[in-house]
């Protein structure tokens, strides 16, 4: 099954500083077919205003990754962590027994993330937060795990629940496959371009929904840059 969630038909929040497309019920948006997709809780495609941000705020047992698309985020939290995330390169933060935090566009020109929610195997465990760069180059014509529960994904950001996050950039008419597994389900973005899965065509920045597939076929119909999140 791969259910096609067209761009334009997704919740919507505008707050001046912050333009929001929500995948999934969120905040002022509810949709009680879309709560949820297997341990994936959010999916927010956010545009950030220069000098501006999300400001010091509390989260408790959630697994959040941030997929910077362009531009860079700055994050600092309670932990006395603080770094600046650039586009292409992931941050992870696991909320565990509770964490504040915030994210701030400190840059001249807007941020454009994808802001990723998955729920912990376990709760109440102790917070984290860690970034990494992955180079688009290293991901070019395959997909790359970039964040991961299982400890197999050695070079992957770690998270606390079985499922990963993997990207891949592939040119316009170059292909890939990914092994999904007939027993797991995905959910698959591209921030940019337009391509063909199994046969059917998305466009960027839709949502697609997937289960049932052993293993997914892309076609880059144009450039593009694929987020996929891999879960059991």
């Amino acid at each position: 099954m791969i259910d096609v969630r067209p761009f334009a038909e997704l919740g919507h929040a505008q707050h001046g500083w912050l333009h929001a497309r929500h995948h999934f019920s969120f905040a002022d948006y509810h949709d009680p077919a879309r709560m949820n997709w297997g341990s994936l809780r959010v999916w927010n495609d956010d545009e950030i205003a220069p000098q501006s941000g999300f400001a010091p705020h509390p989260h408790r047992d959630m697994e959040i990754i941030t997929y910077i698309r362009q531009g860079a985020i700055t994050h600092q939290d309670s932990l006395g962590n603080s770094g600046r995330t650039e586009a292409g390169d992931v941050q992870v933060m696991s909320a565990g027994s509770g964490i504040r935090h915030s994210e701030v566009n400190r840059e001249d020109s807007p941020t454009h993330l994808f802001q990723i929610w998955l729920q912990p195997n376990q709760t109440g465990l102790p917070p984290a937060w860690g970034s990494k760069p992955f180079p688009k180059g290293e991901r070019a014509g395959a997909f790359v795990t970039l964040a991961s529960g299982y400890a197999d994904d050695a070079d992957a950001l770690p998270i606390r629940t079985d499922a990963r996050l993997a990207a891949a950039t592939l040119a316009a008419g170059q292909s890939t496959e990914y092994h999904l597994g007939s027993s797991r389900k995905a959910y698959l973005v591209a921030a940019s371009g337009r391509y063909e899965i199994n046969g059917i065509t998305v466009q960027a920045r839709d949502g697609v929904a997937i289960k049932d597939e052993a293993v997914l076929r892309i076609t880059a119909l144009a450039d593009s840059e694929l987020v996929l999140v891999d879960m059991a």
